[in-house]
Parts: structure tokens; C-alpha cells; sequence
């Protein structure tokens, strides 16, 4: 065995066991799970013994999740820009241990030519349907629960064309703080990504790999981040009853380069 294939090996070893520490007979929502980060976050957990609630916009990308899993879901179409939608979420999830919501809907583009509908969903992404998110199922969370959310590299590193997603993410960063202290003792952290190859450059085709290239070649870890990075850094969180009004960072130390 090579020393790479050892280290994955592992590495996959290391995931799979505070998996099941964090989720074992645990009932986890994931919002977003129709994405390829929840959609892995959500095979993570079902491997692990949790029992899941799979919510998104796409109910068509939320049964492609469920038909992959090991174990039980239950499917919620679930829109964070619409307080009923969410309330519904509530009333189907029942009791639970952990929320965690991947959701994104970044509005890029110069500022002189954003559309305002944009704009808010975006700010309905990782700023009022987050706050909205609490003001529902808050009050359902088990003891010893958490909230965990998705900011990113952007609000840290702010860039060209990138205001509507710094500003969001950076928003987002302060509301978990403030979660953290109103919800107590029930935790609220965040996740903040850097370049992660998640799906989300795919639209970049055959430069997509070159792109990819450079910033790991900038980055202090000298690579790009993978889905398992995340997943690892969400299962910190929810296994840490120490750590609340945090921001993970997982971005190779983009932020810095």
C-alpha cells in the first residue's frame, strides 16, 4: 500500500468513527441535502446509525439523496425564502438532536448590475431563513443540541464581483454568535468553506481543473478542499459540547493566502 492509499485509508477510518460518535441514534436534519455536500453529509450519517430529515427547494434532488442512504429519511420540501415552508419543516421534524444547513444561493455579478431578487435570495440562504430556521425548530432541538450553518471563504477574502456573497457569509458569521448566546445552551456554529470542489466550479468545463490547480498551488495546505473536509469539520461540531458561536474554517488557510 502506498503511502497516499494508507493515509486516505486512515483518514476514512478517523471520519467514520467520529461519525458515529456525533450521530449514532441520533435524529439529524440536513437542509440542503439535495447538494453534494449534504447530499455526502447525509450518507455520512445515515452510515453512522442516524435517522434523517432531508429538506430543499428540489424534492426530486432530495428522493436522489434518500435512495442512496442506508437508513430511514423523511423528505421535506423546505424553501428558506418562505417562513410557512420553514414552519412545516418544523411541524414534520419533530424532535431532534442536530440542524445543519449547507444552503447557498450566491447573486455574483458587478454591483451596478445585481437584481434586487437576487439579492434576497441570497440574504434568504445564509441570513433569514438561518434566523428563521432557529425561530422554528429551536425549541425541538434535544439536550446536548446543536445548530450548524455554512458561511465561506468569501466574507474573510472578499473579491471583484463577490459583495452579495461576502456580505451574506460575513452576516451569517455574526448572526451564529448571537444564536449562540439567545439559544443557549443549545450550540450554534458555522462551517466557512474555501474553494472546495463540490460541484460548485463545474460550470467552469474544461478550465474547471486548472482553476483548481492554482489555488491549491497559493493555498498554505497547498491544495484544494474535498467534501470529506467539510463533512469532518460539521461532525466536529455537532461531537464538541464545548465549542458554540464559532466559525470552522475550512479552506486550506485560503483566507490568508
Amino acid at each position: 500500500m502506498t503511502i497516499e492509499a494508507a493515509t486516505a485509508a486512515s483518514t476514512a477510518v478517523t471520519a467514520a468513527a467520529s461519525a458515529r460518535e456525533a450521530l449514532d441514534a441520533k435524529r439529524l436534519v440536513i437542509v440542503g441535502a439535495g447538494s453534494r455536500v449534504g447530499r455526502r453529509l447525509a450518507q455520512t450519517a445515515s452510515a453512522a446509525g442516524a435517522e434523517l430529515v432531508l429538506a430543499g427547494p428540489d424534492t426530486a434532488r432530495l428522493q436522489a439523496t434518500a435512495a442512496t442512504l442506508s437508513g430511514p429519511a423523511l423528505i421535506q420540501h423546505t424553501d428558506l425564502a418562505d417562513e410557512d415552508s420553514i414552519a412545516e419543516l418544523a411541524a414534520r421534524a419533530g424532535s431532534f438532536d442536530h440542524l445543519v444547513s449547507t444552503a447557498a444561493m450566491p447573486a455574483n455579478g458587478p454591483v451596478a448590475q445585481l437584481e434586487i431578487a437576487a439579492v434576497q435570495r441570497a440574504f434568504a440562504a445564509k441570513v433569514f431563513g438561518p434566523l428563521l430556521l432557529a425561530k422554528h425548530l429551536a425549541a425541538q432541538a434535544g439536550e446536548g443540541g446543536s445548530f450548524t450553518f455554512f458561511s465561506g471563504v468569501a466574507a474573510w477574502r472578499p473579491m471583484p464581483e463577490r459583495v452579495v456573497t461576502a456580505t451574506t457569509n460575513g452576516a451569517l458569521a455574526f448572526l451564529v454568535e448571537a444564536l449562540a448566546v439567545e439559544l443557549a445552551p443549545l450550540r450554534v456554529n458555522a462551517v466557512s468553506p474555501g474553494i472546495v470542489d463540490s460541484g460548485a466550479w463545474d460550470g467552469l468545463g474544461e478550465g474547471k481543473q486548472d482553476f483548481l490547480r492554482q489555488v491549491g498551488e497559493r493555498n498554505p495546505a497547498r491544495r484544494t478542499g474535498t467534501p470529506d473536509d467539510l463533512i469532518r469539520a460539521v461532525l466536529y461540531a455537532l461531537a464538541s459540547p464545548f465549542v458554540t458561536g464559532t466559525v470552522l474554517h475550512v479552506d486550506g488557510g485560503g483566507r490568508l493566502a
